[in-house]
């Protein structure tokens, strides 16, 4: 049983041996299905090619949900408590509306004769007009990159820049991924090593959603679990979001220590270390690293060790060490401080042309960072060359040997050889895309200079950067559910290239860095349609629509928010909800790599230059692995350990906080092992679908507060609403610094 658990996470050329003493299956037997456990228990094997699934049903509904999707997940992002509404919500939401266009619909054909010709009701309502609804839905869940930039601009810098160009930066960042995945198609769809396991929990409800399923005795069918556990968190959620908001982290650390600041630093699950805090709020577990029942054991235990020694081991060693001045700032913040401990005042060192002032700089001191920021950044550097040489020494072969099958016939699994019947998007589609995307950047960047500061070999030298890394981050991704990112190199190159310029470098981080995220999700979702079986060129041109759509609806929300919502943004708002944190990291980033450059902070002139060691650590640390995986064949744990997931694992850090590693780690440890290994059989028939309803019901609910309560701001004030109720973590330990709200430290 342990063997087989591990099997499907192995590198290729280690799995061989380990599978010689089934060398009697017959290559009939091994194309029948995938020889990843877990989606040989989940994807159908079977495939109805004569199923209707560019119908007018799913323009309508596709459409619809791509829509209120990206208008409500922006509208929700600049809160205080973000809220994402996954496409789990609108593939659940859309199915009673698909049942009832087939039963209503009128069945004459419409534009007979031509080329064009349809019929408004094609017959029932199927799971491949639902996946590419879901498609459209996917592309209005999360939130779109660049909006940070606008944001950042016109709120934080208190800048110019037109809709027109704010549209143009938007459209070029989220299409130019497209380029990308065309390129990478065949080493991260087609191999059934390249599983993503994200998708499973879709696959799953669309096969409860749409399959007869018999009910076993004394238990129920997969509908039935999905409608109660929907309907149970739909109900539990008017807690933590409105009732008993402290169910969000529950620090019970700072309740038995209510004057005591170490105490609270340690026990803080939204401001300090989180010892011990949990919440039993399903958005504090998966708002950020997604759903820990979608994430295989090893990667979540690679996650938990990794969060482990950075938050228990290293941050608070160099904390009380007093490392960089450590004490005199919050263990665990997002701000940017004076050598005092006071804010950083950034709108002093931006002068009129919008550029570094160096005088004022001088005059007011060196930026520093909260020691755990500053580690953040460390890990990111670690994470980066760690992915790196973990792909090029784990999967150097399966990408070698991939290429060269490429121009022959490859081996395939089932999923493969299905849909061999569909016609492939061509490359061409996605060439075009890629070489009219550069050329309008470019075109946009120049012209604009004014407004947007990146030159046109910053924009060539992104696209080089996000073209290195789609490929490792992609198999990444692929295997272990955890995405790398490379926000901090494309701050990092460009911050000591062109410093002085934030609007450049924070266009240079979304053309290289979210371009390759873009990419990352196309792929997914190309996987996604394979699993379904869904006609390529139908999920190509679903996915370029849906894109096209949420781009303009999501900046079309934002700029009406900014315009009309006043105090946009600001901490200091009495009773504002409107406090962006994902934008003020956002604003940081800029003010640390692009206002004052890395030079100034982790180079020669700067306070934090060891932390450059970190690129080195991230290098050596896969390596050790993989030797270790040559001094000990038979120890099939040591090849579970996976670096760059491992390093990586604090990416998310700020904005999210310890109570969601916490929580996310212990929901993942009860799915993905003890369940997975000792009810495999509830595992294979409730996971998945637990965790999409789980979702759905939170986001509907979450809806139903604000239309209800939050826009007639509608507030319940007791002590269970507050949500930490930690005040002291974020202050301060060094003799003499003193802070507002703060005890005195003698």
């Amino acid at each position: 049983m342990e063997h087989d658990h591990l099997t499907p996470f192995l590198p290729k050329e280690d799995k061989s041996e380990g599978q010689a003493s089934s060398s009697s299956s017959s290559k009939h037997e091994d194309e029948e299905n995938s020889p990843i456990k877990q989606v040989a228990m989940t994807v159908p094997t079977t495939d109805d090619p004569d199923l209707p699934v560019l119908t007018f049903r799913m323009w309508v509904l596709g459409s619809m949900s791509c829509v209120v999707l990206s208008l409500l997940n922006q509208f929700f992002w600049y809160r205080t408590e973000p809220l994402s509404i996954t496409a789990i919500s609108a593939q659940v939401a859309v199915v009673p509306l698909g049942q009832w266009m087939a039963a209503r619909l009128p069945e004459r054909r419409l534009l007979q004769g031509t080329r064009w010709e349809f019929t408004l009701n094609p017959g029932p309502f199927n799971v491949k007009e639902h996946v590419l609804i879901t498609i459209f839905a996917n592309a209005g869940a999360g939130t779109v990159y660049a909006i940070h930039v606008v944001t950042v601009i016109k709120i934080f810098y208190k800048k110019q820049i037109t809709f027109f160009v704010s549209m143009l930066v938007i459209l070029t960042t989220q299409v130019l991924g497209f380029g990308w995945a065309g390129i990478f198609r065949k080493y991260l769809v087609e191999p059934p090593e390249m599983w993503w396991p994200a998708n499973l929990v879709q696959v799953s409800l669309f096969r409860a959603l749409h399959e007869k399923d018999e009910r076993p005795k004394g238990g129920v069918t997969r509908a039935q679990f999905f409608l109660v556990a929907f309907i149970c968190s739909f109900a539990y959620y008017i807690f933590p979001g409105y009732l008993f908001q402290m169910l969000t982290s529950l620090s019970w650390i700072c309740w038995i220590f209510p004057t005591s600041v170490v105490a609270q630093q340690l026990g803080s699950g939204l401001h300090g270390l989180g010892i011990s805090a949990f919440g039993l709020d399903w958005s504090t577990i998966s708002s950020y690293l997604g759903s820990p029942l979608a994430s295989p054991w090893f990667a979540t235990a690679n996650v938990a060790v990794g969060y482990v020694l950075v938050m228990y081991v290293l941050t608070p060693l160099f904390y009380w060490l007093n490392v960089y001045h450590a004490k005199t700032f919050p263990i665990f913040s997002q701000d940017l401080f004076t050598a005092s401990g006071s804010i950083y005042n950034i709108s002093a060192i931006v002068d009129s042309n919008f550029h570094f002032d160096k005088d004022a700089y001088e005059q007011q001191g060196r930026l520093y960072l909260s020691i755990f920021f500053a580690m953040t950044y460390g890990v990111g550097f670690a994470a980066l060359s760690s992915t790196i040489v973990h792909v090029a020494l784990f999967h150097g072969r399966e990408i070698w040997e991939q290429s060269k099958a490429s121009f022959k016939d490859k081996k395939m699994d089932v999923h493969t050889r299905l849909m061999r019947r569909y016609k492939e998007a061509p490359d061409w589609w996605f060439w075009v895309i890629l070489v009219v995307n550069i050329g309008v950047t470019i075109f946009a960047c120049e012209y604009y200079k004014e407004q947007l500061q990146l030159p046109w070999w910053g924009v060539l030298l992104a696209c080089a950067i996000a073209f290195i890394f789609t490929l490792p981050i992609g198999i990444i991704t692929a295997i272990t559910n955890q995405q790398p990112g490379l926000n901090i190199i494309t701050e990092y190159i460009i911050g000591y290239i062109y410093p002085g310029y934030p609007v450049a470098n924070m266009c240079f981080k979304v053309y290289g860095y979210i371009s390759m995220t873009q990419a990352v999700t196309f792929l997914q979702d190309f996987k996604l349609g394979h699993y379904m079986k869904i006609p390529p060129r139908t999920m190509f041109m679903a996915q370029v629509v849906g894109t096209l759509m949420s781009c303009m609806v999501y900046l079309g929300t934002a700029w009406w928010l900014m315009e009309t919502i006043p105090d946009m943004c600001e901490k200091t708002a009495s009773n504002s909800v409107w406090t962006c944190p994902g934008d003020t990291v956002f604003y940081d980033a800029s003010v640390i790599w692009g206002l004052i450059g890395p030079r100034k902070i982790f180079g020669d002139e700067g306070v934090y230059g060891a932390v450059n060691w970190f690129f080195m650590g991230g290098a050596v640390a896969p390596v050790l692995v993989w030797l270790a995986t040559k001094a000990f064949p038979n120890q099939e744990w040591i090849r579970l350990i996976n670096m760059p997931v491992l390093i990586g694992a604090t990416g998310m850090m700020p904005p999210a906080t310890a109570v969601n590693y916490n929580t996310w780690i212990l929901v993942g440890f009860l799915s993905g092992y003890v369940a997975f290994r000792y009810a495999p059989q509830w595992w294979e028939r409730h996971n998945y679908l637990l965790s999409g309803a789980l979702d759905a019901g939170l986001a509907f609910m979450g809806v139903a507060l604000y239309l209800c309560l939050g826009l007639e701001n509608v507030d319940l004030s007791w002590w269970g609403n507050d949500l930490d109720a930690c005040p002291y973590a974020s202050c301060p330990t060094q003799k003499g610094v003193f802070v507002q709200g703060c005890p005195a430290v003698s």
